[in-house]
């Protein structure tokens, strides 16, 4: 495996586990987006698409929109660092921001295992923006066609997530714009595996999902890679083949 898709693979795996997470907070608008989708069979081009392909078409164009949101972000995040403020230069600035990533990837695993419960009011942000943004979102619905489904998709990408922001904390110290894409569409194809099962089976995996052992382990996964993290930066020395497994570069 070539050194640069190593270096992403801890990324795809936080947004794979943190997905659990994204059923709590994501799964009854993804649901109820899916339920609003109107007729079950739509037109993709000309020609007719059976119920079961309709289906799949749109819950991909909706996860594709908001997958692109998030590259956008980390491009904006990754080139704000390596072009205009040149952070990764100034020593102080680049281990503020790992400490600051790694701090919030321990705050996400708390958060996953229900142990800790302080980045509820980035939730609770996130809630208030939806509502704002419900009102702009009615052209858009019923989904029942691909580009109103990508369309979607995009908007929801930009609502706050305390576990995108810790991930964009990655993507700021990518240090250019390729490379904060890079980290959000790592962090983005790890999170497409649960959101397109709720897309596709809903309520059912959504119950799985939020089973507390499921929960303990996926929050153990992200607690360990902040916490290696957190360690590499305390006592400044590499950890051989584990720096694989750190998210963010060492400063």
């Amino acid at each position: 495996m070539p050194p640069a898709i190593l270096a992403l693979l801890p990324i795809f795996l936080v947004g794979l586990a943190g997905s659990v997470h994204c059923v709590g907070m994501c799964g009854g608008i993804v649901g109820a987006l899916s339920a609003a989708s109107g007729p079950r069979v739509i037109r993709i081009a000309v020609a007719p698409v059976k119920p079961a392909a309709a289906s799949v078409a749109r819950v991909l164009a909706y996860n594709g929109g908001r997958i692109v949101s998030y590259m956008v972000a980390g491009a904006l995040a990754g080139g704000l660092a390596g072009g205009a403020a040149n952070l990764l230069r100034y020593a102080s600035l680049q281990i503020a921001a790992y400490w600051l990533a790694n701090l919030m990837l321990v705050a996400l695993g708390l958060y996953l295992m229900d142990a800790w419960h302080g980045l509820n009011r980035l939730e609770a942000l996130g809630n208030l923006v939806w509502r704002r943004l419900q009102p702009l979102l009615k052209p858009l619905l019923p989904m029942d066609s691909v580009p109103k489904a990508l369309a979607l998709g995009g908007l929801w990408g930009w609502v706050p997530c305390g576990m995108v922001y810790s991930v964009l904390l990655t993507a700021l110290l990518s240090g250019s714009a390729l490379g904060g894409a890079a980290v959000m569409l790592a962090f983005g194809l790890g999170t497409l595996p649960v959101l397109l099962g709720l897309g596709l089976l809903g309520a059912r995996l959504r119950q799985n999902m939020q089973r507390r052992p499921v929960r303990i382990a996926c929050g153990t996964l992200v607690l360990a890679f902040g916490l290696l993290g957190l360690y590499r930066a305390v006592h400044g020395v590499s950890l051989g083949w584990l720096d694989a497994l750190c998210l963010t570069a060492h400063p």
